[in-house]
């Protein structure tokens, strides 16, 4: 079975989630977002604690909040790093990121490889749907686990809201198509777990969510 844990981290809120299977206990680091020695221990010790090989660091997508533990994670566990290509320039810019709202980071080093529609990961025997959802993002991706019915739905989705598009690169049209095509297709039943905030279902948002009512 596929385990999920949440932490939530820095002036943001972030969530940054652990996945893994309870089997291998094989794992990823899904946005690492932690700040500071408190958060990182937090982190380390409930990996630790549940014996987790941390395979794969991913990320969503590269805006401040959601890659501050990224250097954290790779320096203690060595994973594969994949991240969006079309939002390497957020990631090689982290410093400037981080300086805009009083923060700093050191240098995040380019991905092993880069997320795309045809990108093949699995948590022990469970595969990840990468879902390429841009609009927040150019590069925004969502991680579907297909026998679970989860979606890591990073800024794209959220209970009750969707994703900012007045930051670089954002853009309202694309992020609306993105939701409707790649994430209101999934089965109603899918939980969403999303970059900030509480959980979700698909049926959930397809009902309630007033941001959608123009494309459900």
């Amino acid at each position: 079975m596929i385990k999920i844990k949440k932490f939530v981290f820095n002036p943001f809120f972030e969530n940054t989630f652990v996945v893994w299977d309870d089997e291998t206990l094989l794992a990823a680091v899904i946005d690492p977002g932690c700040s500071n020695s408190k958060e990182e221990n937090e982190l380390k010790g409930f990996i630790k604690n549940q014996n987790l090989k941390i395979e794969y660091l991913l990320n969503t997508h590269c805006h401040i909040d959601h890659i501050l533990g990224c250097n954290f994670i790779l320096k203690e566990y060595s994973p594969v790093y994949y991240a969006p290509e079309l939002d390497l320039p957020l990631l090689e810019n982290a410093e400037y990121q981080a300086s805009m709202f009083g923060l700093n980071i050191q240098p995040i080093k380019k991905p092993d490889n880069f997320l795309d529609e045809e990108t093949k990961i699995k948590i022990g025997s469970y595969d990840i749907q990468v879902l390429f959802t841009p609009g927040h993002t150019p590069g925004e991706v969502c991680f579907y686990f297909p026998l679970s019915k989860i979606c890591i739905s990073g800024d794209v989705l959220f209970q009750g809201s969707i994703g900012r598009t007045d930051l670089m690169g954002g853009n309202l049209s694309a992020l609306l198509n993105s939701i409707k095509s790649r994430l209101l297709s999934l089965p109603a039943e899918t939980i969403i777990y999303p970059g900030h905030g509480p959980e979700s279902t698909i049926e959930e948002e397809k009902k309630y969510n007033p941001f959608l009512r123009e494309i459900v």
